[in-house]
């Protein structure tokens, strides 16, 4: 079975629910299975750590636990995304090696949550996209558009999740350090 035919049949399963949070990154419109996502939080502060790939952003603190960003366009191949008053991370569960991680992707702007019946996936061209063929489920197909359906699984894969993973103890770390010198008495 081609990539392309294993992509369509995954999107033909995922879409039984058929919603996915639509959101902009460099002008084109992407969504992502409304199941993977988590929340949406408004653009603040990440924390930026050495050593890590260009398209990682930093970590930011969710909650207590740190939860890596990822910069979708520099994982697509495009210049760093631009910071406005509508860029926003979308907090997402991604399957490593069979265990749930969370992880942020930096987007531009959220649009909507679409509704994309199994009939309107068409497969993802082999050109003309920002995104490689192969983080596509495909196609969705709207009156007027089409919107690129994201794989996050492919897009967050495993062993670039495993890089990411193992800065977290590091960031971790530093985040504690400060609040123990801190404790009266020490």
């Amino acid at each position: 079975m081609t990539d392309r035919k294993a992509n369509m049949d995954k999107a033909t399963e995922n879409t039984a629910t058929t919603q996915y949070l639509a959101f902009f990154l460099a002008g084109d419109e992407c969504a992502i299975g409304i199941l993977r996502v988590k929340e949406i939080i408004e653009f603040d502060s990440v924390t930026r750590v050495p050593a890590t790939p260009p398209w990682v952003r930093g970590v930011m603190n969710l909650r207590g636990s740190v939860v890596p960003v990822i910069d979708l366009a520099v994982k697509f191949g495009l210049p760093p995304s631009a910071v406005t008053r509508r860029t926003c991370i979308v907090v997402v569960e991604t399957d490593l090696e069979g265990e749930r991680v969370v992880m942020g992707v930096m987007v531009d702007s959220v649009s909507q949550v679409l509704d994309v019946a199994p009939e309107d996936v068409e497969p993802a061209p082999a050109f003309g996209t920002s995104v490689r063929v192969d983080y596509l489920l495909g196609l969705g197909r709207l009156k007027d558009r089409f919107v690129l359906l994201l794989d996050i699984d492919r897009v967050l894969s495993a062993a670039e999740l495993l890089k990411v993973a193992s800065v977290e103890p590091i960031a971790a770390a530093a985040d504690a350090a400060p609040e123990a010198h801190s404790a009266p008495g020490h």
